[in-house]
This record gives C-alpha cells, structure tokens and sequence, in this order.
C-alpha cells in the first residue's frame, strides 16, 4: 500500500537505539494507506473529544476485553454490534477474499475504534479484525452507544469525526491500488516505515518494528512471495538489506525513485 501513519511508534523491544528524525507522532493516529498523510491527516482519538468525567460514563459502559497477540477481534461476515474502542495495543482491520487474498486497510491504535461503519448495530461485518500486540478493547454494544450518544453530545462527535476518516481511508485505499503500481507501493511503505520507525543502524536505517513479508504485501496488496522477491531485487541492488521481518534501507534515494518522487 501507500503512505502509513502511526500512534505510538517505538521500535520494538530489544532494539535499543537513537530513532532518525521523523514526523511527530501523536495518540489518536494509524497506519494506513493515503497518498499522502498529511492530506489526508491523522485518526482522531474518540478518547481526546472527552472529558475525563465523560469517559469515566462511557468506559463504565462498556465491556472490556483483553485479547493476546494474534487473537481475532471480529470477523468479516460475523454480525455486527456496535463498536470496540482499542485502550491499548493495536488491531488490524483487513479483507479477505474468496481466494484466501487479504488487503489490510489500517492498523488501529489506542483511541480510535473499529467495528464500524454500523456503530448502532445491525448488518455484518464487512471486515475482520484481529491484534497484532496483547490488546485490551471496550466494546459499546449498539443499544448502549446510541443511549450514549444523547447523554453525552462529544461522544457523537467524536463518532461522526472517526467516521469521516474511515470513509477517506477507504477512498486513498482505492485510490492507491488504481493509479500506483505494486513497485511504487512497496518503495512508498518503506520510506514511510523508515519515517515512523526508522532507527540508525551500522548497515543504514532500521525499521524497528518487525513487519513480517506478508504483512507488508497485504499492505501493498501483492502475494508474500512477490514481496520477498523484490526484496531480494532491492538487496542486490544495494538498497536494502532484508532478513526475515529485519529490514534495514541503505539508499533512500533509490527508494524515492523507485517511489516516483526523485530528490
């Protein structure tokens, strides 16, 4: 896929080096795919539109559930109630096809929800959901949340809010996969991984956090072995080094050209 955006992009644990300058990173965001993230802007946390009394009353409302690395949230086709608002950790939502083929369409992070877009209930899920990290979620069963809406006015703002952005996501999701060959998607993820979790490494730049090759091609929508090939491609080339989910980007500006930018 396109550009990605992140909440809370720390390297992952054991990778104990000064991070490259990158773009601020604030709670609320996500990864994802846009042309551009600044454009298209950051998630809006559901969290930073209450007040601290008002998500007390909502959280009360709610029912936490705490799910391990790799359990599924929700799944495509599964009916639909209401909506989980990620506390912590990280969920991804994707869709998966006849075929087996997945597209992811984010990675959310705590304060923004998933589960829509019936967030009063009703209908099936059109995607699934499942954590990347231990997570720990507050599902708002859709008779509760609809009560809520009128008790507390931030709330359905912050709904319609979260909303919009998830209409824009699955526009630049389309949008992407149209105009942008798999190439330019691919080179366009690493450069925004580098930006989000890029450390300094004695080989180049390393992305701290572990994407492993599927991941990355449910992102850029091409097969595993498509990923691990042009990896290979870009090795050769001295582009990057690539060892399982360890990738480390020694020439940027290749990257960029690939990417279509230039300098």
């Amino acid at each position: 896929m396109q550009t990605y955006t992140a909440i809370n992009a720390a390297p992952d644990p054991g990778v104990n080096v000064p991070r490259v300058s990158a773009a601020p990173v604030s709670s609320g965001q996500s990864l994802l795919l846009t042309e551009s993230a600044r454009s298209l802007g950051g998630a809006p946390s559901l969290f930073e539109t209450l007040s601290p009394r008002d998500r007390e009353t909502v959280l009360r409302r709610g029912r936490r559930k705490v799910l391990n690395r790799g359990q599924t949230l929700f799944n495509q086709g599964t009916k639909h109630d209401g909506i989980y608002l990620i506390e912590t950790g990280r969920i991804r939502v994707f869709y998966s096809a006849p075929s087996g083929r997945e597209i992811t369409l984010a990675y959310w992070h705590p304060g923004n929800f998933v589960g829509g877009p019936e967030v009063f209930g009703g209908g099936v899920h059109q995607w699934s959901g499942v954590a990347t990290s231990n997570s720990c979620v507050v599902q708002l069963p859709g008779k509760e949340l609809r009560a809520l809406v009128t008790e507390v006015p931030n709330l359905a703002i912050g709904l319609i809010e979260g909303l919009t952005f998830k209409g824009k996501c699955y526009s630049a999701l389309a949008q992407m996969l149209g105009t942008r060959s798999i190439t330019e998607r691919l080179a366009h993820l690493l450069l925004h991984l580098v930006e989000l979790y890029g450390v300094k490494d004695a080989e180049g730049i390393l992305i701290g956090a572990a994407f492993t090759h599927a991941d990355l091609a449910h992102m850029v929508g091409a097969t595993r072995q498509w990923v691990t090939i042009s990896l290979k491609r870009m090795q050769e080339k001295d582009i990057v080094v690539s060892r399982k989910s360890r990738i480390v980007v020694r020439r940027m500006d290749l990257l960029k050209e690939m990417k279509g930018l230039g300098d």
